[in-house]
């Protein structure tokens, strides 16, 4: 700004803005805005502008009453910029209401409509957008505006209507960067893979930004494969590699799939285009060794990154609480306060389930008073559902209906689940009736809750019941979901197993389960006895005891031990909860290989080795 535009009277105020090397920039702010009322100089142009715009990045209240109290012949399309450009960023729903007021006053320039459209976008208000939109066709200079055409692609995007921002592309005259790649990210991230790589075929200039977009959109679509793929192909483009975001993206598509050779080669990029030191990444990578059951390696990655917050500090606490380590995640948390890392919601989250699932019940009741007490953080849903996970697992069934019943929350779905499969547990009928029922008023066509019924009903011996909630299903037409199954990595070959068959077209089927075979044999020798009472169907003992050999988790880890290098850790990834019998069968196994086995399931990482688990039994 040049001040010596103003009058020497005026310019030590003028100097003054922009107010972010202020310590305390609101303050500063309404100190200013004193003086100026002092002086009678508040409606001297350029002040409205620089008050309202640091107002309503500071403070969104002070800016709506800053801009009601001006004159009208002050309020021109500049000051509303001023106004409403940061407001966007950091309140766009006050923003919102101004747009019939602009309208009226026929204030509304191209910069204004586009502040507005990107308002929309961040709110999802479709039905605002569209009377942008509606502006903009009447408006016809503001038709050929490309800025605004972009903001309206976007939106439209965003707010999930992918033909409307395709048909507004597709008619736009000049098209730039911006708006091809709002466009190629907006079918990504809507699961339209197909249409988004077609599109970006077509681009004529493809830079990092908008492989970033084509990316991270695949990935929000849970298109983790054609994520990782696009990924390859950019390097193969020679793009160059500049930017965290990306790389922490591709890192979490690796660890959604589970892939840890994979996961090992992004790390490897990562040193060398020098994003090592990176907190954003390394927070990434933590994670990734983590989900790719490789918690020693996940620490490793912790240890070394120079400088951490909160969410560095979070995330590894959660990744110990999910492999067992409750004592270790303890620790953090103790060195996590004498680094004073200000702890956040999810934190405790963490902390709450590495009690859970070590069972201690005391210090899990003794963490969620002290998260409320000492570190002000309101409970929220999710703090009361690892509350009653951990009352549940524990036993504690009555204590957890009571505060399920009585919490300021309204409890969903997974809450009321954690309930249910504690009942399914303990084999608790009548508690487990009473919250079925709760579960089926809330959605009545999940199929879970009808297989967690009948999983009831089968414990407490009531087959005639089971025969009831399976025709009941097959009646409402509801289908129960995918069957359970598990995948294992060996080298760089994934394969699935289903529970109940190998792979037909695998050519190690029979020597999978001849494996099966010797190894129970020798299990049973030791003592083993089938426990058929997680069989949940009315069979003979011995197609009972069949379906227990053939679960996917066994068949996943016989292929293991049969194809990888001897001595390598095997690592299993299965889709739902191990049951106790192959609990105990992998302990078995773990201990006559003298293998490490790592298996994650639906609800934590287990990990056998020498005839024990890391869950201590207790999951």
């Amino acid at each position: 700004m040049h001040f010596s535009i103003f009058p020497p009277s005026l310019r030590h105020l003028a100097a003054l803005f922009p107010l972010r090397s202020s310590s305390s920039p609101l303050s500063f702010a309404l100190s200013i805005h004193a003086s100026l009322l002092k002086s009678g100089t508040l409606h001297s142009p350029p002040f409205p502008s620089l008050l309202l715009s640091s107002y309503s990045s500071l403070s969104p209240p002070l800016s709506l009453s800053l801009i009601r109290s001006l004159p009208s012949p002050l309020l021109t399309p500049h000051l509303f910029s001023s106004f409403l450009s940061p407001l966007s960023h950091s309140n766009p729903a006050l923003s919102l209401p101004f747009f019939p007021k602009l309208l009226s006053l026929s204030l509304l320039d191209p910069f204004l409509l586009s502040t507005l459209i990107k308002s929309c976008s961040s709110l999802k208000r479709v039905s605002f957008g569209k009377q942008a939109h509606a502006v903009v066709i009447v408006y016809g200079s503001a038709s050929d505006d490309v800025v605004i055409q972009s903001s309206l692609v976007d939106m439209y995007c965003k707010c999930g209507l992918v033909d409307d921002a395709r048909n507004v592309f597709d008619k736009m005259s000049v098209k730039n960067k911006v708006v091809w790649t709002a466009m190629v990210s907006g079918y990504a991230s809507n699961q339209r893979a197909e249409e988004a790589l077609e599109l970006f075929t077509q681009m004529p200039v493809k830079n990092l930004f908008a492989w970033t977009a084509l990316i991270s959109g695949l990935f929000h679509s849970c298109e983790w494969v054609s994520g990782i793929r696009a990924f390859k192909e950019m390097q193969k483009e020679g793009v160059k590699l500049d930017d965290s975001f990306i790389l922490s993206s591709v890192i979490g598509g690796a660890s959604r799939l589970a892939g840890l050779e994979l996961g090992k080669q992004i790390h490897s990029l990562v040193s060398k285009v020098g994003f090592q030191q990176n907190m954003i990444v390394g927070n990434s990578l933590v994670d990734m060794y983590s989900k790719c059951s490789d918690i020693s390696s996940a620490r490793k990655m912790f240890d070394e990154i120079p400088t951490r917050d909160v969410i560095s500090w979070t995330t590894m606490i959660v990744n110990e609480a999910q492999h067992g380590r409750a004592n270790q995640a303890f620790k953090l948390f103790d060195e996590m306060s004498l680094n004073r890392i200000k702890p956040n919601e999810v934190t405790f989250v963490g902390l709450i389930y590495a009690c859970s699932h070590a069972g201690l019940v005391q210090k899990g009741r003794e963490l969620f008073d002290s998260m409320i007490r000492d570190y002000g953080i309101k409970p929220k849903l999710q703090h009361y559902t690892c509350l009653l996970d951990l009352l549940t697992r524990s036993g504690h069934l009555s204590e957890a209906l009571d505060i399920i019943t009585t919490m300021p929350c309204l409890p969903d779905e997974p809450t009321w689940c954690v309930l249910l499969s504690a009942c399914n547990k303990y084999k608790d009928l009548e508690i487990g009736i009473r919250v079925s029922h709760q579960l089926l008023e809330l959605n009545p066509k999940d199929p879970s809750t009808y297989v967690l019924m009948s999983n009831i009903y089968a414990l407490a011996g009531k087959w005639d019941y089971v025969t009831k909630v399976r025709n009941l299903m097959d009646e409402l037409g509801i289908r129960k979901k995918e069957g359970g199954y598990s995948c294992i990595e060996v080298g760089k070959e994934n394969h699935v197993f289903y529970a109940g068959e190998a792979p037909a077209g695998m050519r190690e089927k029979v020597e999978i389960v001849n494996f099966l075979r010797k190894l129970e044999g020798e299990m049973r020798e030791r003592g083993y006895v089938p426990d058929t009472s997680f069989v949940m169907h009315d069979l003979e003992e011995g197609e009972k005891e069949n379906q227990l050999f053939l679960h996917s988790e066994r068949l996943a880890v016989a292929y293991g031990l049969v194809r990888s290098v001897r001595g390598s850790v095997i690592r299993v990834l299965k889709n739902l909860r191990v049951c106790g019998d192959c609990h105990v069968f992998l302990k078995m196994v773990s201990e006559i290989t003298r293998r490490e086995i790592v298996v994650r399931d639906a609800s934590r990482f287990h990990h056998f080795k020498d005839g024990k688990c890391s869950c201590g039994d207790f999951w």
